[in-house]
């Protein structure tokens, strides 16, 4: 099952649901414990998924991260298994860059996990670090007791324009 993390405005979280359902058909959406945050799960493969998203007119979706995995919110957890991901797709010579984006507070620091993240993802695939415009993205959502992990292609995430 592929999971995506889908941010949408706050009080259009409905809407988003919606949009969900209507462009990809088999999907089951979870709310979570942030306005605007929904979890998607859905049998489609990850490419099919992003490409249905990218090309329907939506109205209440930002932004839709495809997660490579949902982790328990252990600092350590969380760089194992996003380095061991990075490993296996970002290769040496290539630019990257980390986000993360801290929801709750199982962990103390966002920005602390994007630099000791960084400097190991660095680290381990000889990749440099390009803040501006990276080939690859390293992306850490914390949503209280569950952490998102994915490593995604710059441009692979859907990214769309709402209206407030």
């Amino acid at each position: 099952m592929m999971v995506l993390l889908v941010t949408a405005p706050q009080g259009r979280e409905g809407d988003a649901i919606l949009e969900l359902e209507w462009a990809l058909g088999k999907v089951r959406i979870m709310g979570t414990d942030w306005k605007g945050v929904l979890l998607a799960e859905t049998p489609l493969p990850r490419e099919e998924a992003l490409r249905l998203l990218r090309e329907f007119e939506t109205q209440s979706i930002f932004r839709v991260v495809p997660l490579d995995e949902l982790v328990r919110s252990d600092e350590n957890r969380i760089m194992e298994r996003a380095v061991e991901i990075a490993r296996k797709r970002i290769k040496p010579g290539e630019s990257f860059a980390v986000r993360c984006k801290k929801r709750g507070d199982k962990i103390k620091s966002g920005k602390g996990i994007e630099l000791r993240l960084g400097a190991r993802v660095k680290e381990e695939t000889g990749a440099t670090v390009d803040l501006n415009s990276p080939k690859w993205y390293v992306f850490v959502e914390i949503l209280g007791r569950k952490t998102g992990v994915a490593v995604v292609g710059a441009g692979e995430a859907v990214k769309k324009r709402v209206e407030e």
